[in-house]
């Protein structure tokens, strides 16, 4: 099974603009770097957040900013700006001869509906600083 990591990296990229001083280097490069990624990967997501409004770049410089506080973006705003599908994903193809393989589908689809707005919930409550917070206290230790 293929896992995507978009959610994660995009997190990466938010959290290393918003530790980031006057000196770090905000290259796509830089960024791939820390993400142990290629830059036009970075580069593509970079897109995404700046077309969704949670970074602000300029053009042809390395100028990047997160586009409000790192306490107000939310990782359910990245979630959703980057438009990762569903969590959990039912099986589509069952027998549908079997009690089990006709009616599954559907009870999972309810039950993976509520644990993605629970997901989801929790999303709403962890911002980006709280990313940036933890990785600083972690790099203090």
């Amino acid at each position: 099974m293929k896992y995507s990591h978009r959610l994660s990296d995009a997190i990466h990229i938010l959290t290393y603009i918003g530790i980031s001083d006057s000196n770090t280097d905000l290259s796509s490069r830089a960024i791939a770097g820390s993400i142990d990624s290629n830059p036009s990967l970075v580069r593509r997501l970079m897109a995404t957040l700046s077309n969704t409004g949670l970074i602000n770049s300029t053009p042809g410089k390395i100028s990047l900013e997160l586009s409000r506080s790192a306490k107000d973006i939310s990782l359910l705003d990245v979630y959703k700006a980057i438009e990762e599908p569903q969590l959990l994903h039912v099986d589509p193809k069952t027998n549908l001869k079997c009690i089990v393989g006709a009616n599954i589908q559907k009870t999972l689809a309810d039950a993976y509906d509520k644990i993605q707005q629970q997901a989801e919930q929790e999303m709403a409550n962890i911002s980006i600083q709280e990313i940036v917070d933890s990785i600083l206290a972690e790099n203090k230790k």
